[in-house]
């Protein structure tokens, strides 16, 4: 009977330990598949490898500031455009009552900022407050189909796309510059602008634009092209237009990109044309380090988000100050 007894106890004791070894294990083996897992790379749709919490952030992006989201406020203002068209812009001005100096001062210097190719530009509120904080007043006016002028007219993509032809393409360009020349006639009216004292910036179409305002010498004292065509740089006849604008304009102009960015033939090619004037505080070209994960990052964001302009903004206010704009 002891012997029974006891054998019983012993088989007990016996299926308790096998159990807490199996539960041990167990665990052992999910700890090693979750270590697995934060190892093995994350891919995306294409099979590439895409960036994970444990990895490099994209380079040079962060959030914005407390102080960088402390932004502007715009006003809606219309405008006559070409062709008997009401265009709509947005308009920061700079505020009198905190910032030091401009109470005493009747007109202010300009910076006008021309949209891309996207449907609603809203106005870069981050890039307006790096201009306003410095004593311009900045206006963004959009173009016929686009954005605030949505209804004034045709949205420029869809017609190219229509067109299927690059030549089509290229003179779409020059047509809606047409609009940008308006823009830049009815702000040199208003009684707050300081006409001595306006300057151009613009990205990706908008950098596009202008160049051909360059051209065209309408009386603005210095131009800041952002990636200008670079989505579109396969296109011969827009590198042509381009080069021959730049060949042409005769004021200040520094024209950024960053690496990452769709494509850098607009410094590789305009630049060295840029450097051949002569003078490096007047006319330049900068292609900065790796910008974002994806080209839009080191195209759009670069050019007008937060992150981007801490990147930036130093040389461009300096380029802005060597031409006697600051």
């Amino acid at each position: 009977m002891k012997r029974i007894l006891l054998l019983i106890a012993f088989l007990i004791v016996g299926a308790g330990t096998s159990l807490l070894l199996a539960a041990h294990f167990t665990r052992g083996v999910k700890g090693n598949s979750q270590a697995d897992r934060s190892i093995a790379p994350i891919l995306d749709s294409r099979g590439e490898e895409e960036p994970s919490s444990s990895q490099t952030a994209c380079p040079g992006m962060r959030e914005c500031t407390a102080e960088e989201n402390n932004l502007p406020t715009q006003q809606i203002v219309a405008f006559p455009g070409p062709n008997n068209m009401t265009l709509h812009g947005h308009l920061y001005l700079p505020n009198f009552r905190t910032s030091s100096g401009l109470a005493e001062r009747r007109k202010f210097p300009v910076m006008i900022y021309n949209h891309g190719s996207e449907a609603n530009p809203n106005g870069v509120p981050h890039l307006a407050k790096l201009y306003v904080d410095h004593g311009f007043v900045f206006f963004a006016p959009d173009r016929h189909g686009q954005g605030l002028s949505k209804d004034a007219g045709d949205y420029i993509v869809d017609l190219q796309k229509a067109a299927h032809n690059g030549e089509a393409s290229v003179k779409l360009h020059d047509l809606y510059n047409l609009d940008v020349i308006a823009a830049v006639k009815w702000i040199k009216e208003q009684p707050y602008t300081d006409t001595q004292h306006i300057a151009m910036t613009g990205i990706s179409y908008g950098g596009i634009q202008t160049l051909l305002t360059a051209e065209k010498d309408p009386g603005i004292r210095v131009y800041i092209p952002f990636t200008p065509g670079a989505e579109s740089w396969n296109s011969p006849l827009l590198q042509k237009r381009l080069i021959e604008a730049v060949k042409n304009e005769r004021s200040p102009m520094f024209l950024l990109q960053a690496r990452g960015d769709y494509n850098l033939g607009p410094s590789e090619v305009l630049g060295p044309i840029l450097h051949q004037k002569g003078n490096e505080q007047r006319w330049k070209n900068k292609i900065y380090p790796q910008f974002g994960c994806t080209n839009q990052q080191a195209h759009g964001r670069f050019s007008s988000g937060c992150d981007g302009i801490a990147i930036w903004e130093y040389d461009v206010l300096k380029f802005l100050r060597d031409a006697g704009e600051l």
